[in-house]
């Protein structure tokens, strides 16, 4: 989720141990874990109560936008360029085809 690395984490911790010292920092972190575990747990019912009072199903609304990445120009050519190149003898198995890595 976060990209930190351990040098970055390693400058948290010098800066946290600078604010709050030895003493008082391990409760800061139990604090700050607890503020993120019920973070996500709000963000999580926030989003259940959306879908439940919209009434969506988001497994169909994903299934519809991947239908759409079919539209894409650059797959369309490929496979009108396909179709007609090769005969079914000499057919390869169809590619995935990805526009966002081209």
């Amino acid at each position: 989720m976060f990209d930190i690395g351990i040098g970055e984490l390693v400058a948290l911790a010098v800066i946290g141990l600078l604010i709050f010292g030895p003493e008082r920092l391990p409760k800061a972190a139990a604090d700050a874990g607890r503020w993120v575990r019920q973070i996500r747990e709000m963000a999580l019912s926030a989003r259940k109560e959306i879908v439940d009072s919209a009434g969506v199903d988001l497994a169909d609304s994903v299934n519809s936008v991947k239908s759409l990445s079919e539209l894409h120009p650059k797959r369309l050519v490929s496979g009108l360029l396909d179709d007609g190149a090769q005969t079914d003898a000499t057919k390869k198995p169809a590619q995935t085809f990805d526009p966002d890595l081209s």
